[in-house]
């Protein structure tokens, strides 16, 4: 089979009826009508459309080396530096169609399949039958491009050093039975964003050591399997209109909390189980966080593009670029951008098969990124912010433009290089990104996309080998 077509996407994810509530109510119906949902769901069709086009094939896919299907890129395992290549232009063209502003497009979690995968080995000391499972299911959602939410964290309940969960009240996820069948999960866990609107739900380890097997745990299970259900937040989707909230009506993603109410997971489906070692090891003895985290960084750059267009067209719009202060802003989203860049393709540049095969990329400079991104991206959109200033809350709607008032908005809201309506339109884009619902969430979504900022830090001081350059200062010393 192949790729798929947006349509395609559109037509199975309908058909699972998977169990989702929002706002108080059951999700009924096609998904994909649901105001919600209907956004997201249209956007990530013409990414899937993408892929499809001929002109793409050469970037979006690959052949599968077993049936000969074009498969989507975002599945292929890297052996070379050109390969890495070809991953990267493929992230970024399907991040350049959403602004950067979809997280969890397909390509993330299918890189991290790839990435598991890759190193599926790992789990023979586990069970010989989960590395089968693995890769036969691997190749199962290359065949058909699935699309996958995931959840690698626990709930918040007591997040305290010393905290053991009450056995009694199950809270965090866990197997609370093994049978001939599968194994059966209950509990819940966090953060599944898309959740609902994929074809699977991919469940790996929480991160941090595990130190109870019931906890030490991979499977991947359709997302309409029985006793799961998907509790949505608040939509941030408030209007269907792209000139109001141009990139909510989009690309609002949802975020959901994931609970398994006594569900089954048969044997075929599960890649990891009671294996601590294996669990633990997952990580850090794998290329799973290089290889991740080059998807992420891609995506990144294409986003601190965005920004920095938006910030430069703000300053064109009203014409502000002769100040030293606004200059010095725009410096600094190009500093931050370039830095980006730079320490992108310098992980491609230093990239080295792993002892897997696979071509894993440098994990400094990514590690370095994803330390630095949380910082850059608040300070970017604060940019944003004090550029726009009042500009981003005169911002009437296309109602308002339809209106009685429109001449009063086209004599009071013009700008010295656009009209009243493409400033406003300018302006809701920079406000979407910035002040609204959704543009905060963003801002929050970036600042933990990895985890924990100092813990991030802690990881980078101790894992950056610095033996040479303290020996170098003390040669130096003793000379």
């Amino acid at each position: 089979m192949g790729i798929i077509t947006g349509k395609e996407y559109i037509n199975r994810i309908n058909k699972l009826h998977s169990d989702i509530w929002i706002d108080g109510e059951k999700v009924k119906g096609n998904i994909s009508e649901h105001p919600a949902f209907r956004g997201v769901i249209e956007s990530q069709a013409k990414l899937y459309d993408l892929q499809c086009k001929s002109s793409n094939q050469d970037i979006m896919t690959f052949p599968s080396s077993i049936t000969g299907n074009q498969i989507g890129t975002s599945y292929l395992e890297p052996r070379t530096k050109e390969d890495l290549e070809k991953r990267r232009l493929m992230i970024q063209t399907w991040a350049k169609s959403t602004l950067g502003m979809m997280g969890r497009s397909p390509d993330y979690m299918n890189t991290c399949l790839m990435a598991v995968n890759a190193a599926a080995d790992l789990f023979s000391s586990n069970n010989p039958e989960f590395v089968k499972n693995l890769r036969r299911f691997y190749e199962e959602a290359c065949e058909n491009d699935y699309s996958f939410t995931h959840t690698f964290i626990n709930p918040q309940t007591n997040r305290s050093l010393f905290h053991m969960e009450d056995e009694d009240k199950i809270i965090a996820a866990k197997v609370i039975e093994k049978r001939t069948d599968g194994i059966i999960i209950h509990g819940a866990r966090l953060l599944a964003t898309q959740g609902g609107i994929t074809d699977e739900l991919i469940v790996f380890p929480s991160g941090g050591n595990i130190v109870n097997k019931d906890y030490a745990f991979a499977f991947s299970i359709p997302s309409n399997t029985k006793g799961l259900t998907f509790l949505c937040r608040e939509s941030f989707a408030y209007r269907e209109s792209t000139f109001d909230h141009p990139l909510s009506s989009r690309f609002e993603e949802m975020d959901t909390i994931i609970v398994f109410n006594n569900v089954l997971v048969p044997w075929e489906r599960v890649f990891l189980n009671e294996s601590i070692d294996c669990a633990n090891k997952m990580y850090t003895e794998s290329s799973f966080f290089p290889l991740v985290l080059h998807q992420v960084l891609s995506r990144q750059v294409v986003k601190t593009e965005c920004l920095l267009g938006v910030a430069q067209a703000l300053v064109d719009t009203i014409n502000i670029g002769e100040y030293q202060h606004v200059q010095e802003k725009i410096s600094e989203i190009i500093v931050g951008l370039e830095s980006l860049k730079a320490l992108l393709l310098s992980s491609e540049l230093q990239s080295k098969l792993d002892k897997w095969g696979t071509m894993a990329p440098a994990i400094n400079p990514l590690y370095s990124a994803i330390n630095l991104y949380p910082r850059l991206y608040p300070r970017f959109t604060e940019i944003l912010q004090l550029l726009g200033a009042s500009g981003l809350v005169s911002i009437p709607t296309e109602k308002d433009f339809a209106s009685d008032m429109r001449a009063d908005l086209d004599q009071y809201l013009q700008a010295a290089n656009a009209n009243a309506y493409d400033r406003v339109k300018l302006f809701r884009l920079a406000w979407d990104l910035c002040v609204s619902a959704f543009g905060s969430r963003q801002t929050l979504y970036e600042r933990f996309f990895f985890g924990d900022p100092i813990r991030l830090a802690s990881n980078l001081y101790r894992s950056y080998d610095r033996t040479e350059l303290t020996n170098q200062i003390k040669e130096f010393l003793k000379s």
